[in-house]
């Protein structure tokens, strides 16, 4: 099987592996013909891309006067109905015309789109999805299916809840009849504007109390996803999941050894996003960083080498966290053990039972 993730790089990655995708391998074919005076055409041919030469003088409808060339075998050159032994059925002729340059790009990203949507929900899918829908939106802006796709990734990554908005509504234009399925996104990312701009009192949480002691972390450690690997700072938590069961089952929460009975918290990730991460899939960074996010500032006063200074309403939100903190990291960072006094060898390893609070 050669459509894999690794198997998709950029063209001059193809010229250094010496290996690729068919549309990739077609694409430098085409380029190097072109330059030899040799007029190839990209054909959109299901599952294998193939290209195209016309062997009369003039263009012509008729698919039997083409000579078609698979560059994924080597540029073996194959009659029309040869090419349907690639993909073991018959097809129509309108799959052995050739196509235009925005429908190749198209494809190429539909390919990167593919691998996006069937990841593993960690952080390298979730950016691949992402910068893949930007792009085939950008030559495809009015495709109503992945325009949607957007708007429910941005909703559920908790990200940009204005520009989900303005994407509903630009669906709605586009087909009226995707009113029911966009209704749901559109109530629930109204009323994420509207706590933005009008917050309600905030919950006081405190960690003394009994049916928080399962919660090992707090506000403004640096931490590691260790599944994803992505880094980032808590600026909340809850003792147990708080999302819609949607939510819940579209992250594939119940997947995790503890399900969604298990502390949540809210971190700013290195690459811009918010998210909402179990427990059991974070870890004490080994070697805490700032993070480069732009919401940085409205939960903290500054980065103090190993962890981010909760600001007053974040402490007042979180009473007993920063006194957790500035222990987590003395034990971790600092080499400091409260019961003897002494300086242990420093570890990168840290497990959950180092960062229970005696006080807890």
């Amino acid at each position: 099987m050669y459509f894999i993730s690794h198997n998709v790089p950029p063209c001059g990655q193809v010229l250094l592996r010496r290996t690729g995708i068919p549309i990739s391998l077609s694409v430098l074919y085409m380029t190097l013909a072109r330059k030899l005076g040799v007029p190839l055409e990209p054909v959109n041919f299901p599952n294998h891309f193939l290209l195209r030469w016309c062997q009369n003088q003039r263009r012509s409808e008729d698919i039997y006067d083409y000579v078609y060339i698979d560059t994924f075998g080597k540029g073996k050159q194959l009659a029309a109905k040869e090419c349907e032994n690639l993909i073991r059925h018959q097809v129509g002729a309108d799959y052995y015309s050739a196509i235009s340059t925005s429908e190749l790009l198209l494809r190429m990203v539909g390919n990167l789109l593919n691998i996006g949507k069937r990841g593993e929900g960690n952080e390298k899918s979730y950016q691949l999805l992402r910068d893949s829908l930007d792009l085939y939106l950008t030559i495809n802006p009015d495709n109503v299916q992945y325009l949607l796709l957007q708007a429910r990734l941005y909703f559920h990554l908790g990200i940009w809840p204005e520009k989900v908005l303005d994407i509903l509504q630009h669906i709605q234009a586009l087909d009226p009849s995707q009113h029911g399925a966009v209704g749901y996104l559109v109530q629930h990312t109204l009323e994420h504007i509207q706590h933005k701009r009008h917050p309600v009192e905030p919950e006081v949480k405190r960690r003394s109390v009994p049916e928080h002691s399962d919660v090992l972390y707090s506000v403004g450690l640096i931490m590691k996803h260790k599944r994803s690997g992505y880094n980032c700072v808590i600026y909340g938590w809850d003792p147990k999941c708080t999302m819609s069961q949607e939510w819940i089952n579209t992250m594939r929460v119940h997947q995790l050894s503890k399900g969604a009975d298990q502390p949540f918290y809210n971190v700013l990730v290195q690459d811009g996003t918010c998210r909402y991460a179990a427990q059991e899939n974070l870890e004490p960074h080994s070697a805490p960083l700032e993070i480069a996010h732009p919401e940085v500032g409205r939960y903290f006063t500054e980065f103090s080498d190993t962890h981010y200074i909760a600001n007053e309403e974040l402490q007042a939100r979180y009473p007993e966290d920063m006194c957790k903190t500035h222990r987590t990291v003395e034990e971790l960072y600092h080499g400091l053990n409260p019961n003897s006094g002494q300086s242990p060898e420093p570890t990168a390893n840290f497990q959950d039972h180092d960062l229970l609070d005696p006080l807890q």
